[in-house]
């Protein structure tokens, strides 16, 4: 079964392979959406883990010999225009879009003594700015009378816990969280469902050992979360089942949140 067949996904933040942006690609490609890959490598370059160079255009060409429709875009969403034209691309490539996963994140370790005017601008405006932006582009093309029309992002844990040494980032999570109800309910009569996954922490690589094993430890399922596992709560949001399921903030963490 492919619930997903004649869907068009739009996924963004999938440049690396083992993050939880190809996980869902792979999936949403699996369950027979044809999908448009969002990357910006120069981010990851920028950060301790590093650019995974080329993982992107790999990955389309790994959906492309499985048989899948897939196109690849890479775009810095700091450009206040790239979010439309994002959209425009995955309209051309396959004529209309039905989902759009807004995975991308601009991280940041920034405590209060050491904030910037800068990098809180930088921040907002990728996660954001441009996550409203794509909404928007997106609604503005959505076929009312297709099936299937989804708006999907990202919050963190900073409404369970203090993360002091991540302010521009977790602001920024917190204002997505705080829109998706207003999304939801406004987007609900045009059968657009919009929600907000909550995956806790899950391993994609840029943790060390020590903090895999305190975070393994303090998790009531005693490990961290795959990107798998986030995953497989998306491609449920995006099928018909959860059709009925706007609005909602929804945790899939192995009883992280709940400890």
């Amino acid at each position: 079964m492919q619930p997903l067949r004649d869907r068009v996904v739009v996924v963004t933040g999938a440049s690396r392979r083992i993050g939880i942006g190809a996980a869902v690609v792979r999936r949403a490609a699996a369950d027979g959406a044809a999908v448009l890959v969002h990357s910006w490598e120069a981010h990851d370059a920028e950060q301790p883990w590093g650019a995974d160079e080329g993982s992107a255009a790999a990955l389309v060409d790994e959906l492309r010999r499985d048989g899948a429709r897939a196109e690849h875009v890479s775009s810095d969403l700091a450009d206040p225009w790239a979010p439309q034209a994002l959209v425009a691309a995955a309209r051309e490539a396959f004529g209309h879009v039905d989902a759009l996963v807004a995975n991308h994140a601009r991280s940041s370790a920034q405590r209060l003594e050491d904030l910037t005017a800068a990098e809180l601008d930088l921040t907002s405006a990728v996660n954001v700015r441009a996550t409203l932006l794509l909404a928007q582009a997106f609604a503005a093309q959505h076929d009312d009378e297709r099936p299937g029309g989804r708006l999907l992002w990202f919050t963190s844990g900073q409404h369970h816990g203090a993360m002091p040494d991540e302010l521009p980032y977790i602001a920024s999570k917190a204002a997505l969280h705080g829109l998706t109800r207003s999304l939801a309910v406004h987007l609900a009569p045009r059968r657009i469902t919009v929600n907000c996954v909550d995956p806790g922490p899950v391993d994609t690589g840029y943790a060390d050992d020590v903090a895999r094993a305190a975070v393994a430890a303090a998790s009531p399922s005693g490990r961290w979360g795959t990107p798998q596992d986030t995953a497989r709560l998306v491609a449920w949001l995006l099928g018909d089942e959860a059709s009925w399921v706007t609005g909602q903030t929804i945790g899939s963490d192995g009883g992280w949140s709940a400890r």
